[in-house]
């Protein structure tokens, strides 16, 4: 029997600790907050997106993206449904989306920290790791009021997304004094502030976008849903969905510039978009631009766009020359924001960066600089989409780091 010693009782740790316990290790966790899993109890708006059918590694990111597909793997996958399962949790799936049944995080919380008390997992709370220290023996770990020794050790810190749930990026120090770089972490699922002398006039206005990213003018990715137009720039899933590329690319010195189609039913380009308003101005007569669009987007969106392109609403679609109607066009289909930068890590739900894949052995997740340290969760440089993929690779990290000197 070893002692494993868990630092951090987040979704990640509590994972290792449970399939630690089960190995016949004696497990301890210390936790900094006065409960474990916190952070789990904020997702999923209070529901808890714990999963998501749809497992193409193309939902996960890292620096060191070819290392993906070596821990996201289809039976890795099968095994955290399998353990949920057998923890009793019956998922409610909406469009591939699992929430425990309860529609409580609570819930998920909950059954993880009552599992690990009942297979004799020792939890420590309020208690702040100051130091670890590798010797001979194993390792100690210094806290502000006491001394632990441990013959393994997981670090399952977190990143520093949401530093008010205890995320202060401390685990990388920890990572760092035993020789671990870290890939400097960064905002990521998070807002976008922009440049542009109209965002108080379209603050609040929501609209079904197809949006793409561009890095010193080269296409990056394209997202579609709801956004959200704000007095600072942008929020909303798909634009949520781009943010770790934009915080990467902006501490790069790249520049970033989101390209905007506020009518994708109806215009993917501009010729489109000039035919589309041919034959609206066909079907209603005697109507001016903003009429014409009035019905289709809101109003005030409406103002801002045909502004943008120097027009004034009042004027009617034949009346404008081809020129003219080009550049209405790039405004409604290809609006361009530059960003300049995210929101900070207080409005963050994940990092971006951390621990390198290329540090980590990924059949156990032990380190590969220094024997008997192991890694899980958001401390590590992975971070994933909205939509479970966050929680689903604390999942698989946790349950294979949990596995500490199976293959020793």
């Amino acid at each position: 029997m070893a002692r494993v010693i868990i630092i951090g009782g987040g979704a990640s740790g509590l994972v290792s600790a449970i399939i630690a316990r089960k190995k016949n290790h004696d497990v301890l966790i210390l936790e900094r907050n006065s409960i474990c899993g916190k952070k789990i109890l904020s997702t999923g708006n209070g529901r808890c997106n714990y999963f998501n059918d749809d497992q193409n590694i193309k939902h996960y990111h890292s620096c060191d993206e070819d290392f993906l597909s070596r821990i996201i793997t289809d039976q890795r996958i099968e095994e955290v449904l399998t353990f949920f399962h057998q923890l009793g949790i019956i998922p409610k799936i909406k469009e591939g989306y699992y929430y425990p049944y309860s529609n409580q995080a609570i819930s998920i919380q909950n059954t993880l920290v009552e599992e690990a008390k009942r297979l004799g997992v020792q939890i420590v709370y309020d208690t702040f790791v100051s130091l670890i220290k590798k010797d001979l023996s194993g390792y100690i770990i210094e806290t502000v009021n006491e001394t632990f020794q441990a013959d393994r050790v997981i670090l399952a810190t977190g990143g520093m997304a949401n530093p008010k749930l205890g995320n202060d990026g401390k685990g990388y120090s920890l990572a760092e004094s035993l020789g671990h770089t870290v890939i400097k972490p960064l905002p990521a699922l998070v807002q976008l502030n922009t440049t542009g002398r109209f965002l108080k006039e379209w603050s609040g206005i929501r609209a079904d976008v197809k949006i793409k990213l561009c890095q010193d003018d080269q296409f990056v990715q394209e997202e579609s849903g709801e956004i959200l137009l704000t007095n600072y720039g942008v929020s909303g899933i798909c634009v949520m969905q781009l943010s770790g590329f934009v915080a990467r690319g902006l501490d790069e010195g790249k520049r970033e510039q989101l390209v905007i189609n506020f009518l994708p039913q109806f215009a993917s380009n501009r010729q489109e978009f000039i035919q589309f308003m041919d034959d609206r101005n066909q079907l209603l007569s005697n109507r001016n631009i903003s009429q014409l669009l009035d019905s289709i987007l809101n109003y005030k969106l409406v103002h801002v766009l045909i502004k943008s392109a120097s027009l004034a609403g009042s004027i009617r679609w034949d009346q404008l020359t081809i020129r003219e109607k080009s550049i209405l066009a790039s405004c409604f289909v290809e609006f361009r924001l530059d960003v300049i930068s995210t929101n900070s890590f207080q409005k963050a739900q994940v990092t971006s960066g951390g621990i390198p894949l290329s540090e980590i052995d990924m059949e156990t997740m032990e380190s590969k600089i220094v024997d008997d340290l192991y890694f899980a969760g958001e401390i590590l440089d992975v971070n994933g989409d909205c939509g479970g993929y966050n929680l689903t690779f604390a999942w698989i990290s946790g349950l294979v780091a949990g596995r500490v000197g199976e293959n020793a």
